[in-house]
């Protein structure tokens, strides 16, 4: 460190490198009988390895495309199968349009008979169990101000999508205490996952 001839005896002392630690025996192991390992590579193996897969294969009499290739090597189709391939590919493709497009013509959303409410007043609820009721939410949300209608959202099969929306009578209930609300419920059936409420 430069400068440091500068300082006085008493803190050139704390500069002063330590005394070198003695040297101990290890008390595991003496050193003097440590026994020699031989151990090899495993380049000397790679040709036996070699011969014992073409020597497999031979006897099954597949000399297979599949197995013998190299990392990285992609497998080679026959024109049929490159056709077949291709042609299942183009049916997947035409399927999931058909689908996407009768989804897009069905979908309506403002002829949604469940869909009504006030936006204003209307409260999104996300991340709630599976298991969470209506009473449950209506429980855990009616202190805030009176409730005119609750909704989870399901399935065709009845099961719950895992959100909902709350409808206020009153839209200053809505917003005066539950802006930055991150609710745990009391329920039994919402306890386990905290809702999220924007």
């Amino acid at each position: 460190m430069p400068g440091t001839h500068l300082l006085p005896p008493n803190l050139l002392k704390l500069f002063a490198p330590r005394p070198p630690l003695p040297y101990t025996r290890p008390l595991d192991k003496d050193i003097d009988r440590v026994k020699p390992k031989n151990v090899d590579g495993v380049g000397s193996l790679l040709a036996t390895l070699r011969e014992a897969k073409e020597k497999g294969m031979l006897e099954s009499g597949n000399t297979g495309e599949g197995e013998g290739m190299e990392e990285g090597e992609e497998p080679s189709f026959t024109y049929a199968e490159q056709t077949k391939r291709e042609m299942r590919r183009e049916e997947r493709k035409q399927k999931k349009a058909e689908e996407f497009q009768k989804a897009k013509e069905n979908y309506k959303p403002s002829e949604d008979p469940e869909a009504i409410g006030d936006p204003y007043k209307t409260l999104f609820i996300s991340r709630l169990h599976k298991n969470a009721t209506e009473n449950d939410l209506r429980r855990e949300f009616e202190g805030f101000g009176s409730i005119e209608r609750v909704r989870i959202v399901r399935d065709k099969n009845g099961r719950s999508r895992g959100y909902a929306f709350i409808v206020f009578e009153r839209e200053r209930d809505m917003k005066g205490n539950l802006l930055p609300l991150r609710c745990r419920t009391h329920s039994p059936n919402v306890l386990r996952r905290s809702c999220v409420v924007v």
